[in-house]
């Protein structure tokens, strides 16, 4: 079959997918490893009635902005969308898309949007790695443009804690569907996570002091060396996490955020801070001391237990095991401040709908997605609050993803 023809493209701004776009016959076209400034010769590989898809295929003219990938696996492996970007385009880029979208979505014009709070050096800052294993039992990840594996020697991204145990990987069990690695970066603790077909249990040779986790079948986990649990501490503060909790994979970006989010709410001792979405307690616990009263809400069962464990018996300290959808419709509590830090799929509409009969006359919401950002923003804004700041914040360089605080506030309240 013959190849579709190339065509040339001036490419000149990047989609909120991290994809740079130009124009081709009044159609928009997307080019993933393109940034704006790029003139290119691309092949159309979906083509769509409004829009189209097309695989770069020679820089004809490089935008002043484009830099030499330094991982030879870049563009073939899918895990990084923008080593090819110089790093104060990337940070520009970011809060482009975060601006645009609280613009186009949140409906807010002239959204006030900071400069991205940058990494001193963004390599190396992963605390946590999910490998796919190949038909050949090697390590990668999935690839760009298939869903075939890319094996990896080694990724630029992994903070020397995972890359020293990924080095010392020799991995030869044929049940073995996925290994997932984490750190505690300021504390030293590794561990190794083996998702398997079954539930037979591996025999192991391990020389390095890690736990290793066998993900049985049920989705429960079992320690076969050391603890199911480990240990990082956020600014000098330690917390307990589970192999099954979410924990940002950026632990030096998670400190900057913290800042961020002690600045927008202010605690107080007459505070009763609600935290929905709180996972093992990162957030609201960070600030215990400094309240009256913390409630967390989360759905996932072992985070809400390294939640009680990282709260210390606290009894100013509820929490609460549920979906937000379910618990806030009925939450009749007294609150002064919000958290929110939801998945990528954002809030559902119960409960933004809750946070506003609440009433609260701060809410802090911490975004990993500025579409649902800019979604959940125009509820908010309709619902009576103003937003007052949003701080991106590079918490994943390299890729097109960006973390973004941003402090809303009740019109009848006072800053």
């Amino acid at each position: 079959m013959a190849k579709t023809p190339t065509i040339e493209l001036e490419l000149t701004a990047m989609s909120r997918e991290g994809q740079a776009l130009g124009r081709h016959q009044g159609k928009v076209v997307f080019v993933p490893y393109a940034l704006p400034g790029d003139i290119v010769r691309a092949r159309i590989v979906e083509d769509r009635k409004r829009w189209a898809r097309a695989a770069l295929v020679r820089i004809v003219e490089p935008s002043p902005q484009r830099v030499e990938p330094p991982c030879p696996y870049f563009g073939t492996c899918g895990g990084c969308h923008w080593q090819h970007i110089d790093g104060a385009a990337q940070l520009a880029f970011k809060q482009d898309m975060v601006s645009d979208q609280l613009a186009r979505q949140g409906q807010i014009a002239d959204p006030p949007v900071l400069p991205v709070l940058a990494m001193n050096d963004p390599w190396a800052y992963r605390n946590h790695v999910q490998f796919a294993v190949s038909p050949a039992g090697e390590l990668g990840f999935q690839g760009a443009r298939s869903h075939e594996v890319v094996p990896v020697e080694r990724c630029l991204l992994l903070h020397p804690l995972l890359d020293e145990l990924h080095q010392a990987l020799d991995v030869e069990w044929p049940e073995l569907e996925r290994l997932s690695l984490r750190a505690g970066i300021h504390t030293g603790a590794q561990m190794i996570i083996l998702e398997t077909r079954g539930d037979e249990i591996p025999e192991l040779d391990v020389t390095m002091p890690v736990s290793c986790i066998v993900r049985r079948s049920d989705d429960t986990d079992m320690a076969i060396i050391g603890q199911y649990t480990y240990l990082e501490t956020i600014h000098d503060r330690p917390f307990q996490i589970s192999a099954s909790s979410f924990f940002q994979v950026n632990t030096l970006q998670t400190e900057a955020m913290l800042d961020v989010v002690s600045r927008y709410l202010d605690p107080d001792p007459s505070d009763v801070l609600l935290d929905v979405y709180c996972g093992v307690g990162t957030i609201c616990l960070s600030f215990q001391d400094q309240v009256g009263t913390v409630i967390g809400v989360e759905e996932h069962p072992a985070a809400i237990e390294d939640a009680w464990i990282n709260a210390a018996q606290d009894e100013a300290v509820t929490l609460i095991q549920a979906r937000a959808e379910d618990v806030l419709p009925q939450l009749e509590e007294r609150v002064t401040k919000v958290v929110i830090d939801p998945p990528r799929q954002g809030c559902r509409p119960q409960v933004i709908d809750a946070l506003i009969r609440l009433g609260a006359e701060r809410i802090v919401y911490v975004s990993c997605n500025p579409a649902t950002l800019g979604r959940d923003a125009r509820l908010l804004a309709e619902g009576g609050y103003r937003l007052r700041e949003a701080q991106p914040i590079d918490m994943f360089p390299q890729t097109f993803h960006v973390e973004t605080v941003s402090l809303w506030q009740h019109q009848e309240a006072d800053l």
